[in-house]
């Protein structure tokens, strides 16, 4: 046995291998890359949902005029599906970042394999990414939660807690997001990302209530991820406070442990074993 096999030896036993504790230099790298050439991006993603609130809410919501909130309160159109289209944009934010960002870094500029020979382990890399996803995501939110302030669409003070629901909503879709395409090798695949994400956003009671549709159909929309944020950030900025909004909290919190688990897992099975 070399010298070199003898010191690299304790590393990929050790609780270092597994983490270094410098997850910043992998969201710093992130940062540098996304304000060099990717702001373009960035900005489109985050106008995308304030057109449909415009064209939806503010357009259509003009012939609909109110509809009636959890709590049996009418509110304007646009102040119901603004919270949705809230929720949606933390998803969007980091979905994106953590999907084609993601991909492209593992598959084509091989940068993983990079950080991996440094003292950085799997972990390092899985929470550096997908805090880059959350901050991206959450800039999304923060910035649409502006946008509804100035529109008068936050209905109680309540909506000020909607702020870190949304970072909580792009913490469990950035971590599902990076876990689920480190299996992914074409772009034929990450189609399928896609193909989930568009009815998500339509059918998770973004524009109606799920009592439209047939029981079996709400039960399956309520598995959804996107319906359990759009939930919480309703309730949230209606004023519509209730218990069942623990349930979406851990339902997200769990999204957030599996994915970081099963992202370190499937980073340390292809670069370092």
């Amino acid at each position: 046995m070399t010298a070199t096999t003898e010191r690299s030896a304790p590393r990929r036993g050790a609780v270092t291998a597994l983490y270094a504790g410098n997850a910043r230099a992998v969201v710093g790298r992130g940062l540098v890359a996304t304000r060099s050439s990717n702001w373009v991006v960035v900005i489109s993603g985050f106008v995308e949902p304030i057109f449909y609130l415009l064209s939806l809410g503010i357009g259509l919501g003009a012939y609909i005029g109110t509809v009636t909130d959890a709590g049996g309160h009418e509110i304007p159109y646009a102040a119901y599906i603004a919270p949705a289209l809230l929720a949606v944009s933390a998803m969007n934010g980091a979905i994106y970042d953590s999907t084609w960002n993601v991909f492209f870094k593992m598959n084509f500029g091989k940068l993983y394999q990079g950080m991996l020979a440094t003292s950085l382990g799997p972990l390092d890399v899985a929470l550096g990414e997908i805090l880059l996803a959350l901050f991206r995501g959450a800039v999304y939110g923060v910035g649409f939660q502006i946008v509804m302030q100035l529109l008068g669409l936050n209905l109680s003070w309540t909506a000020l807690l909607a702020v870190p629901a949304v970072v909580l909503i792009a913490f469990g879709f950035a971590a599902i997001g990076m876990g689920i395409t480190s299996y992914f090798r074409t772009f034929q695949q990450m189609e399928w990302i896609f193909i989930v994400m568009l009815p998500m956003f339509l059918l998770s009671a973004t524009f109606f209530p799920i009592t439209v549709y047939p029981e079996p159909v709400q039960w399956a929309v309520m598995a959804l991820p996107l319906w359990h944020g759009v939930e919480l950030v309703r309730g949230l900025t209606t004023g519509v406070i209730e218990p069942v909004m623990l349930v979406h909290v851990l339902y997200y919190l769990a999204m957030v442990v599996a994915g970081l688990f099963f992202t370190t897992r499937r980073l340390r099975a292809l670069f370092l074993d």
